[in-house]
């Protein structure tokens, strides 16, 4: 076993102890200080068919190895000359500098695709020791393989995983269980400007455009690693096709069950949720609607957009919590530890703060270190004429919701925060600790303008602890004990709508100085376990015996 202290934490937090009175966690706007000058460009001002009001995707990642989280933002484009390549707008990389700016490196590291982007996601699929780069389009989408030297290159033909079409959501995940990590690919529907009306519908007396429902769904992919630097598409051979495509925005494979192998979960626009259980022969089974997992409390479709995944009850198990469209409530779906789950979005506080707003991105996470999962939702409208109907018609405030804790059965409060509330017409959103001083920032990617970085700021007042495991660590779960707290998480890849987060796992410790147990459960099966662990400090742990 070998365990390495990083000494690029701020180690003084060290020091911190408890205090009677805390200052209040604040999320501050850093974007323009520094240094991210990209805006996003999605179709017209008015947005006449679906695509224009859809992408919004990127990532926190740390593509150079350096200990810093860099930003990957992935860029629109217009309807007028597409796909006009030579004047399209493009995707970028902000690489961090380490002293709190960001600078751009895209044309270094050769990451600036021009097609109609939608996300993407990060793994480092060849085992070489790099994070790689998927990025998903309204078009063809591209593989980036990390070269190791600071740049990448496109590999997505040469690999098979160039799929065309419209494609959204996107997750590694080694389904297979043979080493190397395997893709999904959601895609949304059949869509062509010249086969659908502009403004073909009507929602609140207001003509807006035309879909998803009564346009073509399209066949979600499923590819498996072949270990040899290309994928094969073994959709319908792992039974993760359907015979009635209907509308995907975000997958993630995560093991729910607990059973040791890779699920695979996915929001669906519009139509029930899929949940792929993974039969541990290469093979899946759609168990979305008898595991409670498909619905609305109610029984309904809903317009699924976001997925957060995380054990928000701290009872060991992975719940998932999907976005949904305005007038329709958030649904969080609570892991029973029997592979079933229930709707608790009502019981948790967390229907009715929802149902004014249109949600996209999301994630689970500590903000304030106490040591229970906090809520992050991203919001905004996807209708530009309705701005008159309401103040925050179109632009919308995003929301922080705080969880309360054993105490009040783990129900969630709204947390007011000014740079997180204020309106913008947001879609994915990614977490990570880009300055490395203990807490997680928020990263916000917005449509037709620039993303929002807010930098936690009075997070790491309470102690904490983040590891990076290195060798196999995707699907890996690590488990803490501090304090009599126990807390447990999963390694994914992708998420929230469109967006990659910070592959490094945080824990909130309280005020206890160390953790008094760490136990990782390595996808390969083996499991590690390390005492006494000093709380305020990044750790690399690498799996034994590779």
């Amino acid at each position: 076993m070998r365990l390495s202290a990083c000494v690029y934490a701020l180690l003084a937090l060290a020091a911190c102890a408890p205090e009677p009175d805390l200052t209040p966690v604040r999320f501050t706007d850093v974007t323009a200080a520094c240094g991210l000058d990209f805006r996003m460009h999605s179709g017209g001002r008015v947005k006449n068919y679906i695509i224009e009001a859809k992408g919004g995707g990127g990532a926190f990642l740390d593509y150079d190895g350096d200990g810093w989280l860099d930003i990957y933002l992935v860029n629109g484009s217009r309807l007028e000359g597409y796909p006009d390549l030579a004047t399209a707008p493009t995707n970028a990389l902000y690489r961090n500098m380490g002293d709190g700016t960001f600078e751009d490196y895209t044309r270094t590291a050769g990451v600036g695709d021009a097609g109609w982007g939608m996300g993407c996601t990060a793994a480092d699929y060849d085992q070489d020791g790099d994070l790689d780069l998927y990025v998903t389009n309204y078009g063809p989408n591209v593989l980036y393989r990390n070269e190791g030297n600071g740049q990448f290159r496109d590999v997505g033909q040469a690999a098979g995983v160039d799929l065309a079409g419209w494609s959204t959501g996107a997750s590694f995940g080694d389904y297979d269980q043979d080493g190397d990590p395997d893709l999904y690919v959601a895609q949304y529907l059949q869509f062509a400007p010249e086969r659908v009306p502009p403004r073909g519908g009507m929602w609140k007396g207001v003509l807006v455009f035309a879909g998803p429902l009564g346009l073509p769904g399209a066949q979600d992919v499923l590819y498996r690693n072949e270990g040899n630097g290309q994928f094969r598409d073994v959709t319908r051979q792992a039974k993760a096709g359907q015979f009635a495509p209907t509308y995907g925005l975000s997958a993630l494979f995560c093991d729910y069950d607990n059973d040791g192998d890779p699920d695979l979960y996915v929001a669906n626009d519009s139509a029930p949720n899929f949940l792929y259980r993974n039969e541990g022969n290469s093979q899946f089974r759609d168990v979305g609607v008898e595991a409670g997992a498909a619905l609305s409390a109610e029984g309904g479709a809903q317009a699924g957009m976001g997925i957060a995944y995380g054990d928000y009850d701290g009872d060991g198990d992975g719940d998932l919590l999907v976005t949904h469209f305005e007038d329709d409530y958030n649904t969080l779906y609570g892991n029973q530890g029997n592979g079933r789950f229930a709707v608790v979005s009502a019981a948790t506080g967390l229907a009715e703060p929802s149902l004014p707003h249109l949600s996209f991105g999301t994630f689970f996470f500590d903000y304030d270190n106490d040591q229970d999962q906090d809520l992050f939702v991203a919001n905004g409208h996807v209708y530009p004429q309705i701005r008159h109907l309401a103040p925050d018609g179109y632009a919308e405030p995003n929301q922080l919701f705080a969880n309360q804790g054993p105490a009040s059965a783990y129900r969630f409060a709204e947390v007011a925060a000014r740079d997180v509330s204020r309106p913008a017409v947001s879609r994915g959103a990614a977490k990570g600790d880009y300055d490395n001083d203990g807490d997680v920032d928020v990263l916000v990617f917005n449509l037709d303008g620039p993303p929002q970085l807010l930098r936690n700021d009075g997070g790491n007042q309470r102690n904490w602890l983040s590891l990076r495991l290195v060798g196999g660590g995707l699907g890996a779960k690590v488990a803490i004990a501090s304090g009599g707290v126990e807390q447990t998480t999963e390694i994914v890849s992708g998420g929230s709508f469109l967006a990659h987060s910070d592959g490094r796992v945080h824990f909130g410790l309280g005020f206890n100085q160390a953790a008094d147990w760490i136990e990782i459960r390595w996808p390969s099966g083996r499991v590690q376990r390390l005492e006494d662990v000093a709380a305020n400090q990044f750790l690399t742990v690498e799996e034994p015996g590779r």
